[in-house]
């Protein structure tokens, strides 16, 4: 199984991420991409990780890809689950598009069998860690 990150473009967190979807695409979660990914096949069933300040911080299963006209032009729509799931927070460098992501690199959802001492802190102090490169 193949998986894409992509930048959650002004986005400072999840629950802004989560909001924008509801408010754009209401119960159809989405993202809009320029092109159709040449592995797509491999993509259906995989998640798009979502990059929020240098770190890969939620994830949506991808349902769909489709080609689809917008008033922006002619456009690739990703049809996701609705509603970003929280991951193991891992560093990554921001970029344009999208990358595809390697099923054996994704990093597991938050909480349960991998909780980690972080989630335990205060969101603010996470943040604050986070942009000293602490965590």
């Amino acid at each position: 199984m193949l998986h894409l990150t992509k930048v959650a473009v002004g986005c400072p967190d999840i629950e802004t991420l989560a909001r924008l979807q509801q408010e754009r695409w209401g119960a159809e979660a989405c993202s809009l991409t320029r092109f159709m990914p040449k592995r797509a096949e491999e993509l259906i069933g995989g998640s798009m990780f979502w990059i929020i300040r240098h770190r890969i911080v939620a994830r949506q299963q991808i349902l769909s890809l489709e080609i689809v006209t917008t008033p922006w032009g002619v456009k690739c729509r990703v049809g996701l689950v609705p509603g970003p799931v929280p991951v193991v927070q891992v560093p990554r460098k921001a970029h344009q598009g999208w990358r595809y992501f390697e099923a054996g690199d994704a990093p597991g959802d938050a909480g349960g069998q991998y909780a980690t001492d972080e989630e335990a802190l205060p969101v603010g102090m996470v943040r604050e860690l986070q942009s000293l490169w602490l965590l």
